[in-house]
């Protein structure tokens, strides 16, 4: 790789593509992680039960339930994420910390707000194949639960969970982008590595598992709230008192599911988007 190549800037639209890309190989584990999260405390059911139900009732193409929609929120969410978090460089010093973390902030808080309608689609089309047959909202695609939702419940049901969905996106992309640029200044510079695939690997997996550590009860509040019925929970505070009620693990229900599928998203994101800026990116323009 040519030192060049290596101050290559990425494209706008790199995060969202590599993104969907990757949650493409993610999506059966991201489905196991929502119906773990969404059971009730007295019918709680082991991942290898809920798998086994999901490849029942619709074989391997169950656990690719809600993939539109899974796509449609990476193209959109993590679009706005990535584009603002790069953009923001140029304006903030990029060896420090603080400045990454503000800039993610910022970056997560607006791709969080543009991000909630596709995140409620999702939850509800990956969760509706453990519903009963007389429940299920039975949304065709993304568009259909879009609208769908717009015409039955009214426009702020497509915001609904906002505020946890927008914290856990400035968490997100706090544990991702931000951390993942500090470990990789601090590795090239403590020992000398290149801009290259192993240092790629060995960053996002350390981002990977930092996100999820911080973001994860934010999750299931999230995941649970979205996935009510209307009428169901009072408001946010409603939703995360009863998940409390089970007690302080439940805000960790669905934990190594997350883990796995987050940790494996965040490297082939980082992974295929390095490759992408290093060969298909531009240089900054000179001053």
């Amino acid at each position: 790789m040519g030192h060049e190549d290596s101050k290559n800037l990425p494209r706008w639209w790199f995060g969202g593509v590599c993104s969907a890309i990757a949650v493409t190989a993610t999506q059966p584990l991201d489905l196991v992680k929502v119906q773990l999260q969404t059971q009730a405390s007295a019918d709680r059911k082991p991942v290898t039960e809920i798998i086994g139900n999901i490849y029942r009732q619709s074989g391997i193409l169950g656990f690719y339930n809600g993939i539109s929609a899974s796509w449609f929120r990476q193209l959109t969410y993590t679009t706005t994420r990535f584009a603002l978090y790069e953009w923001g460089k140029k304006f903030v010093d990029s060896e420090g910390v603080a400045p990454k973390v503000a800039l993610a902030t910022f970056a997560g808080l607006c791709g969080g707000i543009v991000g909630v309608p596709g995140d409620v689609v999702t939850v509800r089309l990956q969760n509706d194949s453990k519903l009963p047959p007389e429940k299920r909202r039975n949304y065709k695609h993304v568009f259909d639960g879009l609208y769908r939702i717009r015409k039955e419940e009214g426009l702020s049901s497509l915001f609904r969970g906002a505020l946890p969905a927008v914290s856990r996106a400035v968490l997100l992309t706090i544990g991702t982008n931000a951390t993942y640029d500090q470990v990789k200044q601090k590795i090239m510079s403590a020992t000398g590595a290149t801009d290259g695939l192993s240092l790629h690997f060995v960053t996002s997996t350390i981002a990977g598992c930092i996100a999820v550590s911080l973001m994860q009860p934010l999750d299931v509040i999230k995941t649970t709230y979205m996935n009510a019925k209307p009428g169901e929970f009072a408001g946010i505070g409603a939703t995360a008192l009863s998940i409390a009620q089970q007690g302080p693990l439940a805000f960790y229900r669905g934990f190594v599911p997350a883990l796995i599928r987050v940790s494996p998203n965040t490297i082939i994101t980082f992974m295929l988007y390095e490759q992408a800026r290093l060969h298909f990116g531009y240089l900054p323009v000179k001053d």
